[in-house]
C-alpha cells in the first residue's frame, strides 16, 4: 500500500493490523495495566483505619490528663431514697447572683489574678484587663480567687463597688464597678 497525504503514515507504536483491523492496539510504550482497585481500597481501608485509631487513642489521652473519664451522659447514680417521716419541700431555686464577668485564679502572692475578661461585662466597662490581680473588692480584702468569688456573690447587683487592682506594670488603681446579674 501506497502512502499518500490521504492516508498519512502510521505513528510508531500504532501500527494498524492489515488483517481486518481487529483487537487491540499493542502499545510497547505502555506498562501492562492491572487491575489496581483492590490494593487501592485495601490500602485506603488501612489508612482510615490507622486514622481513627489515632484519634479514638487521642481521645482518651486527652481525657484522662484532663480528668473527664468516663463515658458521657447522665449519671448512672441515685438519691438515696428519703423516708417519708422526713420528706421535705422541695428546695427553692436560688435567687440569681452577681458577677463582674472576669475569670480569676490564685496568685503568687495575694489576691487574684485576672486571667481573662468577658468583652460585654463589668469588669470589662470598670477598666479590668488581662494580668490585673485583684486586692480588694468593697470592704473585703481579697487573697485568692475563692475569696473574690465570695465577695461578688455577697455583693448586690447594680450597686457600685470600689475595687483596689495591682496592674502589671505595678501601679495600683482603683476602679468603680457594679456587678451584673447572673442570668
Amino acid at each position: 500500500m501506497e502512502q499518500t497525504a490521504l492516508r498519512p503514515k502510521p505513528m510508531p507504536g500504532q501500527n494498524r493490523r492489515e488483517e481486518g483491523g481487529q483487537g487491540p492496539v499493542r502499545r510497547p510504550h505502555a506498562a501492562p495495566r492491572r487491575d489496581r482497585r483492590p490494593r487501592a481500597l485495601l490500602l485506603g481501608l488501612g489508612a482510615g483505619t490507622v486514622v481513627l485509631l489515632c484519634g479514638i487513642g487521642l481521645g482518651i489521652v486527652a481525657a484522662v490528663t484532663t480528668g473527664v473519664g468516663g463515658p458521657a451522659g447522665p449519671s448512672r447514680q441515685t438519691a438515696p431514697p428519703v423516708p417519708a417521716a422526713h420528706a421535705t419541700a422541695p428546695a427553692a431555686p436560688a435567687p440569681p447572683g452577681a458577677t463582674l464577668g472576669v475569670e480569676v485564679a490564685d496568685g503568687e502572692k495575694a489576691g487574684a489574678v485576672v486571667v481573662a475578661v468577658h468583652v460585654p461585662g463589668p469588669g470589662y466597662t470598670a477598666g479590668l484587663v488581662r494580668g490585673d490581680i485583684v486586692l480588694q473588692f468593697g470592704a473585703a480584702r481579697v487573697d485568692t480567687a475563692a475569696d473574690l468569688a465570695r465577695a461578688v456573690t455577697r455583693s448586690r447587683p447594680g450597686k457600685a463597688v470600689l475595687l483596689t487592682v495591682r496592674h502589671g506594670s505595678g501601679a495600683y488603681q482603683q476602679l468603680t464597678v457594679t456587678p451584673g446579674l447572673v442570668t
